[in-house]
């Protein structure tokens, strides 16, 4: 493998709902939505990131918005490749040396299949990087979020995406176990939409639905009942319509997607050797990812597991953080188990 020069270098925390780009020595200095506009009759890539973002629900007939990431893995192989070069491009901007291909630390969801990770390393060559090096996503929020991964103690860190939910237990800088499920901050958009349309016959976009998790969104019990006017479309008449919900509603709309999460954390817990289990109860439990931030998510999962329960600080920079100094450990720790070596050169 060729020498480093971590100036030079870049991590990635490819995400379903986000893309952040951490440049070494400068921090997270790209943060935009995974999300690309295409012509559909021509092909061409019309927009990306933030403003490809503002086009959703408001586009003419010849141009379609995705989402090239579905559930922390790539859906559109060739989209995620553009979306990704024009990202990769936008931090090298932030610097005055273009001279070399960067080398990519980049996240991967833990549970994914080598076929998977394998179309993550490929996308991100194909974007623009000399190396890829795929990093398990709970693994780098763990680094991110300040956790002593390297010593032998056990950190228990929970990651909530918008695709995926990584939780993970980590000791000596190995994963001792964890689980991966795919209810994450997607999810809840998606039962809040279900929940209006059900009980409302109020269709709501996207954007809406993530608006009304943002500003009323919580889990569980609530203490002070908001009241927020969100507008759609009537289902009944197909004109505009507008009602108030309160943030009551909406914590019902999300119990599902909220106690599969809290299953994903106990389950993990069950499997956990009693020393790291024992380490974990006096340390607590870590939260990470945009999910982190709905209101009293941190105390249902304390009462759940009856453990004490934190959020990083900044959490949804956390996995972007971690990619980004675990760059500085790749020419230490080529076999590392949750650093792959296959895409690695000699």
């Amino acid at each position: 493998m060729g020498k480093f020069s971590l100036s030079q270098d870049l991590g990635i925390d490819l995400g379903t709902a986000n893309t952040l780009v951490f440049v070494h020595g400068k921090g997270v200095v790209v943060r935009e939505p995974t999300v690309v506009a295409r012509d559909i009759q021509t092909g061409e890539v019309e927009a990306v990131g933030s403003s490809a973002y503002n086009m959703i629900g408001r586009t003419p007939g010849n141009i379609s918005v995705v989402r090239p990431m579905k559930d922390g893995v790539i859906a559109d192989y060739d989209t995620t490749a553009i979306m990704m070069k024009y990202f990769i491009k936008k931090a090298m901007r932030t610097r005055s040396l273009f001279a070399k291909k960067p080398n990519v630390m980049i996240c991967v969801p833990s549970g994914i299949t080598m076929v998977e990770e394998r179309a993550v390393v490929d996308a991100t060559k194909q974007a623009g990087a000399k190396d890829a090096f795929p990093i398990a996503e709970p693994f780098a929020a763990a680094i991110g979020a300040g956790l002593p991964v390297w010593e032998p103690t056990g950190s228990m860190i929970v990651d909530i995406g918008g695709g995926t939910t990584e939780v993970a237990v980590i000791s000596l800088g190995g994963i001792v176990t964890s689980r991966s499920v795919r209810t994450a901050g997607d999810n809840m958009d998606d039962s809040i939409t279900n929940y209006i349309r059900k009980h409302y016959n109020l269709m709501v976009g996207e954007r809406s639905a993530e608006s009304i998790k943002m500003d009323i969104g919580v889990a569980g019990e609530v203490a002070e009942n908001v009241e927020i006017d969100i507008r759609g479309r009537d289902l009944l008449t197909g004109l505009p319509k507008t009602i108030t919900v309160t943030s009551a509603e909406i914590a019902v709309s999300l119990r599902d997607t909220v106690e599969s999460i809290v299953e994903a954390v106990k389950d993990t817990l069950e499997k956990t050797p009693p020393e790291l289990a024992a380490d974990i109860m006096d340390r607590g439990i870590v939260l990470s990812g945009g999910g982190a931030l709905l209101q009293n998510l941190d105390k249902v999962i304390s009462e759940e597991t009856e453990m004490p329960v934190f959020v990083t600080d900044a959490p949804l920079e956390s996995v972007a953080n971690g990619t980004g100094k675990s760059l500085e450990y790749v020419k230490h720790f080529r076999s590392h188990p949750n650093v792959s070596s296959r895409s690695m050169n000699e």
